[in-house]
């Protein structure tokens, strides 16, 4: 196990499961100084300032922080939605822009956000249609039914949201954002609204399929086991604005389970990072005039 202040080039695998090396030995996403802020009624608000990340290809990256840190205004940034402030983001050396970005980076919300008068393989459809306007109709059907077997979804191809289950819609909602075939990854949250069941098994499920594709997956949760059992690293934030505390490095071999859970490393993190939030839970300099 080890704790940083401040991330290496890349990742090297500690144990069984443990980070797997950058391709070209950078990394795949680079965050730089970043800053963000908002003009507001009440003065500008910072909602970000001087976030430095490195994110190398194939790795699961998690963010932990207390609500407001700017979690998500992170992922905009990555997705390319908005436009930093101050510093930069960078993915393979090219400054991140949304026109450049498109059809680069899959987002899967808290909520399934599923178009209800649409079946399962024409939400997921639609996002071939957006992303991979090249593919014809039949392709497009292929790879969404592709998906949606790889997501345990077989035999529900054709069912309405309001059909499904609120676990088998974020599966439709997870095999929408990969059908593309994004090389990033960015989930906000996305098992936050589900039962704790459901829950550990589309963590179980989610690390599978990331096996599988090894694509760069950002993910956000305010759970700190949830975190541990899916993470190679975790970046801990502090109340706004946000800006990183700690970046710990997770070796758990996997598969992760409820035996890890019981480890005192994964018990002994959980005390630490919980510590951090406590004492960095906000910032009075959040708003100036």
């Amino acid at each position: 196990m080890q704790y940083s202040s401040s991330p290496p080039s890349t990742l090297v695998p500690a144990a069984a499961g443990g980070a797997p090396r950058s391709a070209a030995g950078a990394p795949d996403i680079k965050i730089a100084d970043l800053s963000v802020a908002f003009g507001t009624p009440q003065g500008k608000v910072t909602a970000l300032q001087n976030v430095n990340v490195d994110i190398p290809s194939g790795s699961f990256f998690t963010i932990v922080g207390p609500s407001g840190c700017g979690k998500t205004t992170l992922l905009k940034v990555l997705s390319g939605v908005l436009p930093p402030s101050a510093g930069t983001v960078a993915f393979n050396g090219k400054p991140v822009e949304r026109s450049s970005f498109t059809g680069q980076v899959g987002y899967v919300f808290q909520r399934p956000l599923l178009l209800p008068w649409r079946t399962a393989i024409e939400n997921v459809m639609l996002t071939l249609e957006i992303a991979r306007p090249e593919l014809s109709k039949r392709e497009r059907i292929s790879e969404a039914m592709r998906w949606l077997h790889i997501t345990g979804l077989k035999g529900f191809e054709h069912r309405y949201p309001t059909e499904l289950s609120g676990g088998m819609q974020q599966r439709v909602s997870i095999s929408r954002g990969l059908a593309f075939q994004p090389k990033v990854l960015l989930m906000d949250e996305p098992f936050a609204a589900l039962d704790e069941i459901t829950r550990e098994r589309l963590q179980e499920e989610l690390v599978t399929l990331w096996e599988k594709v090894r694509i760069s997956v950002v993910f956000i949760t305010h759970s700190i086991p949830e975190a541990l059992l899916l993470s190679q690293r975790i970046v801990v934030m502090s109340g706004r604005p946000g800006h990183v505390v700690e970046q710990i490095d997770i070796d758990f071999p996997r598969p992760r389970n409820e035996d890890t859970r019981q480890e005192p490393r994964f018990i002994e993190l959980q005390g630490h990072i919980r510590h951090l939030l406590r004492e960095n839970p906000h910032s009075t300099s959040a708003t100036t005039h």
